[in-house]
C-alpha cells in the first residue's frame, strides 16, 4: 500500500494541478492524504505581520479547496499548525507501508527553498522510505531553477530582456505566440483517502474561523469585496477574461483608471485576479491561455501593457528573486541603489498607513487597502513614491512591510520587486525624477476621475460634501466652502502633513547626490 501525502503550498485548487494530478493517476499510489502546513502562519498573524484581510483571505480558499476535494474528489484535506518539516515527519511516521510519496510544489521565497533542501534530506535519512516528487512551474510559466541556472541566463531588466528569455524557453506556435502547455483539467479519477491524522497538530477550518474572530472580534461583520477560493476565482475568470474579449485586447494596464470603475466603486477596472494568482486559486497557466484565445480573434495590446505583459512581469520578478542575492534587502542588493533613506519616523508612517496624511488620494489609496485588501496598480505607484522619494523619504522596505501584512495579493517576489521599481532604486526603475503629484488633476498619468471624485468621498467620508474643486487639496479651499461642506481642515481632517512642493524638490536633489 502506497500512499501520495499532497501537499498544497502556493497552490490552493484542484484545477491544472501538477502534483494532485500526479497522485491521482500514478499506478504507483493507492491513497492520497492531501494537507496544507500554516508553518508559522498563525504566529505571523499573531506578532501583527499579517493582518485581518490576508488571514480572512486565506482561510475562505481553504474552506472552498476542503469543499472542493471532498466534493469532487472524495478527498479529506488535512491542515496542521506548527513547524512543516515536523508535521511532515510526523505523517510519514503514521504511514502504512514503504515507498509513500511526498508531493508538492516547487516555492522561491528563501524559508521554501531551505524547507525544500531538508526535506530532501531528511527524506533521505527516514527509517521508512519517502519518495520527494516536487513539481516546478505550478506558480509561474517558467521554471525558475532551471531558467536561472541556463548558461543563457542573464538577468532581466526589461520586458525586451523577458521576451528573449521566453524565446529560450519556449517555442513559438504559427500564430507567433508561445507555446505555453495547456492547462490540467481537474483529475477524473481519484484513490482512496488515508486516514492519517496527528491530533497535537490538526487544525480545523471552524477553529481557524474562531481564531480569526478572537484577534480581529471589531472586523468579523465586514462586508468583503474579494472574497478567497478557488470557486470565486473561475467566476472572476470567466466575467472578467473569457466572456470580455474586447476587454482583454484593448486592455493596457497604464491607462486603466486608478479610482476603480464609474459605476462600481469597489470594482477594479483592472481583472482583480491578482489575489487569486498570489494565492494560487486560479492558475497563472488557464489565465495566459484564455488571453490567448481572445488575442486569436483580433488586433490586440501587446507586451509590456497588455496582460501577456503583465504576467512576464511576474516571471521577471520570480526569476530575480532567485538570481539576486538579498533580493528583499536594501543593502548588499545589486538591483538596489544605496540611498541614505532618513530614519524609521514612526509619526510618519502612521498617518501614511493609517490614510490621515491630509493628501486625500493617498489617503483614499490607503483606507482602501486596510478595509479591502486591494490597491489599483497606479494606486500603488503614488502611495509608495509618497512614502520614499517623493515626499516622505523613508526607506521602502517600511512601505514593502505593510503591503506585505495588508495586501491580499501581497507576494514575496512581486512585492519586493515593485517596492525597488517605485523607489527608484533598481535598474529596472523609472527615472528617479518622475515623482506623482499627490494631488492629481484629470491629466494625471495616475488616471484619476475628478470631476464627480466619487472614490474620494467613498474612502474619505470626511470630504463627501466637498466640491471637486477642492477634494484633492482641500486645505486650499476657503473657510467659507469648509464651513458649507461640514468639514474644517485641521479638524475634521488633516492638515498636509508636509509641504509637497518642498520636499520634492529637497528630495529630488538628495536623490541625485546619492547616485551621483
Amino acid at each position: 500500500m502506497s500512499t501520495a501525502v499532497v501537499w498544497f503550498r502556493n497552490s490552493l485548487r484542484i484545477h491544472d494541478n501538477p502534483f494532485l494530478s500526479w497522485a491521482c493517476n500514478s499506478e504507483e499510489v493507492d491513497s492520497i492524504v492531501p494537507v496544507f502546513l500554516l508553518d508559522g502562519y498563525l504566529t505571523s498573524v499573531r506578532d501583527g505581520e499579517i493582518g485581518f484581510n490576508r488571514f480572512r483571505f486565506l482561510v475562505d480558499c481553504l474552506k472552498v479547496l476542503r469543499d472542493n476535494l471532498e466534493k469532487k474528489m472524495n478527498l479529506e484535506l488535512k491542515i496542521y499548525t506548527g513547524g512543516a518539516l515536523r508535521n511532515i515527519e510526523s505523517i510519514f511516521q503514521n504511514l502504512d507501508g514503504e515507498n509513500n510519496f511526498l508531493a508538492y510544489e516547487y516555492c522561491n521565497k528563501p524559508r521554501g527553498l531551505m524547507l525544500s533542501s531538508q526535506i530532501t534530506e531528511w527524506s533521505m535519512k527516514t527509517p521508512k522510505n519517502c519518495i520527494v516528487k516536487s513539481f516546478p512551474a505550478v506558480h509561474t510559466l517558467l521554471d525558475i531553477e532551471k531558467t536561472i541556472s541556463s548558461p543563457t541566463y542573464f538577468d532581466p531588466k526589461s520586458m525586451k530582456n523577458m521576451e528573449r528569455i521566453f524565446m529560450n524557453n519556449f517555442d513559438v506556435d504559427s500564430f507567433g505566440y508561445y507555446n505555453i502547455n495547456e492547462p490540467i483539467p481537474v483529475p477524473n479519477k481519484t484513490k482512496t483517502n488515508a486516514n492519517v491524522s496527528i491530533s497535537v497538530n490538526d487544525i480545523s477550518i471552524s477553529e481557524l474561523e474562531l481564531e480569526l474572530g478572537t484577534l480581529f472580534p471589531d472586523r468579523l461583520n465586514e462586508r468583503h469585496y474579494f472574497r478567497g477560493g478557488e470557486d470565486e476565482a473561475l467566476d472572476r475568470l470567466s466575467r472578467k477574461i473569457a466572456k470580455q474579449e474586447d476587454f482583454v485586447n484593448r486592455f493596457s494596464k497604464p491607462r486603466t483608471c486608478s479610482t476603480n470603475l464609474d459605476d462600481n466603486p469597489s470594482e477594479p477596472s483592472t481583472t482583480g485576479l491578482s489575489p487569486y494568482i498570489t494565492t494560487g486559486c486560479i492558475s497563472v497557466r488557464m489565465l495566459w491561455k484564455e488571453c490567448e484565445k481572445a488575442y486569436l480573434n483580433g488586433e490586440h495590446t501587446k507586451p509590456p501593457e497588455s496582460l501577456h505583459g503583465q504576467l512576464m512581469f511576474r516571471e521577471m520578478f520570480y526569476l530575480l528573486s532567485r538570481s539576486v542575492d538579498n533580493w528583499d534587502k536594501s543593502t548588499n542588493n545589486i538591483n538596489c541603489k544605496n540611498i541614505n533613506w532618513d530614519e524609521y519616523d514612526s509619526e510618519k508612517m502612521d498617518s501614511w498607513e493609517s490614510g490621515m496624511t491630509g493628501f486625500p488620494y493617498i489617503d483614499a489609496m490607503m483606507r482602501q487597502l486596510d478595509e479591502t485588501g486591494w490597491m489599483h496598480h497606479l494606486g500603488r505607484h503614488a502611495v509608495s513614491c509618497f512614502l520614499t522619494r517623493g515626499q516622505m523619504w523613508q526607506n521602502w522596505t517600511a512601505g514593502r512591510d505593510v503591503f506585505e501584512k495588508k495586501l491580499l495579493d501581497a507576494d514575496w517576489a512581486v512585492n519586493n520587486g515593485n517596492w525597488l521599481w517605485l523607489a527608484g532604486v533598481a535598474p529596472f526603475s523609472m527615472p528617479y525624477y518622475r515623482i506623482y503629484n499627490p494631488c492629481p488633476d484629470s491629466k494625471s498619468s495616475l488616471n484619476v476621475e475628478t470631476k464627480h471624485a466619487n472614490f474620494i468621498r467613498r474612502w474619505v467620508p470626511e470630504l463627501r460634501f466637498f466640491p471637486s474643486k477642492y477634494i484633492f487639496e482641500p486645505h486650499l479651499a476657503p473657510l467659507s466652502i469648509q464651513i458649507s461642506s461640514k468639514c474644517i481642515i485641521g479638524d475634521d481632517y488633516p492638515l498636509p502633513i508636509l509641504d509637497r512642493k518642498k520636499t520634492r524638490k529637497e528630495n529630488l536633489a538628495r536623490f541625485k547626490a546619492s547616485i551621483t
